[in-house]
């Protein structure tokens, strides 16, 4: 059975930064893409960025408009882990941040098309 275990959330000021890890364990397995997404009080589950290796073996990166310039995402897909470096965090992104590993090709960015989930890491910015 495989496990996302996320760390590295928590409460940060406006401004600050905060590093995101997400690793995988219960059994070897590739993936397309490795992705964070997030969900705040009373909204739907939203994209934050995702690295993919359809393309090469280094992956490539994808990040929501939200986060762009902002985010970072880096990660290897041999070692299935996942990291979101978080710098000039905004209030806006308070939300519970989820890691998500999608096994084979589908879109980077679409929810229901990521096969394992972790249990999510809080995240707090306060103005």
């Amino acid at each position: 059975q495989v496990q996302l275990v996320e760390s590295g959330g928590g409460l940060v000021q406006a401004g600050g930064s905060l590093r995101l890890s997400c690793a995988a364990s219960g059994g070897a397995f590739s993936s397309n893409s490795m992705a964070w997404f997030r969900q705040a009080p009373g909204k739907e589950r939203e994209f934050v960025a995702a690295l993919s290796w359809s393309i090469n073996w280094s992956g490539t990166s994808y990040y929501a408009d939200s986060v762009k310039g902002r985010f970072t995402i880096s990660g290897d897909n041999a070692k299935n882990a996942v990291y979101l470096q978080m710098n000039s965090l905004e209030p806006e992104d308070t939300a519970i941040y989820y890691c998500a590993v999608q096994r084979y090709s589908g879109r980077y960015y679409e929810a229901r098309e990521y096969d394992y989930w972790g249990q999510g890491t809080q995240v707090t910015v306060s103005s």
